[in-house]
C-alpha cells in the first residue's frame, strides 16, 4: 500500500503524521519506506543523521530516468523504516518537468523497483497542489487527509478534493481516500469541537476515530531526531499516533 499524505494547507501536522504512523507501523513490525517529496525535507531532517553526508537526494532520482532510488534510500532513526531522502533542490524540480510528457509519472515509475519491499510506502508531500504533489497522488493507492481542527481548516478542501477526481479520470483510477486524520486538537475550546463536527459532515465515515491533540512532545521530538515513541513513549501523542496506526491496519484490510 502506498499511501500519499497530503493537504495544501501547511502547519496541520502532515510531516509529523508522516512521521509517526509511519513509526507506529514499524514498531508493529511492518516494513516502512517514507518518501519525503517535501522540498523543506523535514521528514529527512527529523529522523536522519547527517543526511547532507548522501550525495543524492529524490531530485537526482526524479530529474534523470537513469538515477535509480535505491541510491537515496537509507535506514533512518527508527528501525525497520527507511526514508528516500529530500533536499531542498527539489524545489526546482517543478518548473524542470513541466512540459515533460511523463512529468507526473516519475515518482510512480521509480517506485516500481522497491515497492515489493515494503508493506507499507508513505509519501510526505508539500503544502501545494503542484506537480510535486500529482507525482505522489498518482503513485499512491491510498490518500490520508490531515486536517487541523482550527477556523478555515476546510479551506481549500474542494481544489484538493477535485485534484483527487481528475487523478482518478486521467491517471490513477485506483486511488482512494483511505481517510481523514483531525490533528492539532484542542478539545477545550468551542471551536474545536465545531470545527470537528463540520470535517465530519464533509467527509463522513472517512475521519478517523483517533484525533491527535496538540502536544509540545511531538513538536519537540524532531529536533532529538526521534518519533515520538522512543521520544516520549508514555505521551497523549504517543498513544494516539499508535491508536491512529492500529485504526489504518483495519481500514488497509478492509
Amino acid at each position: 500500500m502506498i499511501i500519499a499524505v497530503t493537504n495544501q494547507k501547511g502547519g496541520v501536522g502532515k510531516t509529523t503524521t508522516c512521521i509517526n504512523v509511519s513509526a507506529a507501523l514499524a514498531f508493529m513490525g511492518y516494513k516502512i519506506l517514507l518518501v519525503d517529496m517535501d522540498p523543506q525535507a523535514h521528514s529527512t531532517i527529523s529522523i536522519v543523521n547527517n543526511p547532507h553526508d548522501i550525495p543524492k537526494s529524490l531530485f537526482d532520482v526524479l530529474m534523470d530516468k537513469s538515477q535509480k532510488i535505491e541510491e537515496v534510500i537509507v535506514r533512518s532513526n527508527i528501525p525497520g523504516m527507511d526514508i528516500a531522502i529530500s533536499r531542498i533542490s527539489m524545489a526546482k524540480l517543478e518548473p524542470a518537468l513541466i512540459g515533460e510528457f511523463d512529468g507526473h509519472y516519475r515518482l510512480r515509475d521509480s517506485l516500481n523497483s522497491v515497492r515489493d519491499n515494503y508493506d507499507f510506502i508513505f509519501i510526505d508531500t508539500p503544502p501545494t497542489l503542484g506537480l510535486i504533489t500529482l507525482n505522489a497522488l498518482v503513485a499512491a493507492t491510498h490518500i490520508l487527509i490531515p486536517i487541523q481542527s482550527s477556523y478555515l481548516c476546510l479551506e481549500g478542501t474542494d481544489d484538493l478534493l477535485e485534484t483527487i477526481d481528475k487523478v482518478k479520470r486521467i491517471a490513477n483510477p485506483d486511488l482512494e481516500i483511505l481517510g481523514v486524520i483531525i490533528t492539532l486538537h484542542d478539545r477545550r475550546t468551542n471551536i474545536s469541537r465545531d470545527v470537528v463536527e463540520r470535517i465530519i459532515e464533509v467527509f463522513g465515515p472517512k475521519v478517523f476515530k483517533t484525533y491527535i491533540s496538540k502536544s509540545v512532545k511531538l513538536e519537540e521530538s524532531p529536533a532529538y531526531k526521534e518519533s515520538i515513541f522512543t521520544f516520549a513513549p508514555d505521551s497523549i501523542g504517543a498513544i494516539q499516533y499508535k491508536q491512529i496506526a492500529e485504526e489504518l491496519i483495519k481500514r488497509a484490510k478492509n
